[in-house]
């Protein structure tokens, strides 16, 4: 049997071993092991990584959308606050799960583990 693609699970935030199982426990909490194969999962530590991402997506998104309204239609500040305020916060936690279950996955996937010196 195939593994399945660390992307497909990841972004699915399915067991990065089996697919099927779920990886998450709660919003962010991942699960100490996985119900369908048993993998556990204290391997997993995607520390800040998603989180970094994400700003940079969403501050792109967010700014090009700023600078592109302020340039065809200079609206006032409230404006602004009221548009795209509630679109970052929900651009990034729409984002946010994916990319820590894609995190997992790749470490999963590369066999990722602690920074280790010398042998």
């Amino acid at each position: 049997m195939t593994a399945p693609s660390p992307y497909s699970t990841g972004l699915a935030c399915r067991c990065p071993r089996c697919g099927e199982g779920k990886l998450f426990d709660g919003f962010l909490k991942l699960r100490p092991s996985c119900a369908a194969c048993g993998l556990d999962l204290a391997f997993a530590d995607s520390a800040d990584g998603p989180a970094v991402i994400i700003m940079f997506i969403a501050g792109f998104a967010i700014v090009g959308g700023v600078l592109a309204l302020e340039m065809a239609y200079e609206p006032p500040a409230w404006v602004h606050l009221v548009i795209w305020l509630p679109l970052t916060v929900a651009l990034c936690l729409a984002l946010l799960r994916p990319m820590k279950g894609l995190a997992v996955s790749l470490q999963y996937a590369r066999d990722a583990g602690e920074g280790r010196l010398g042998k």
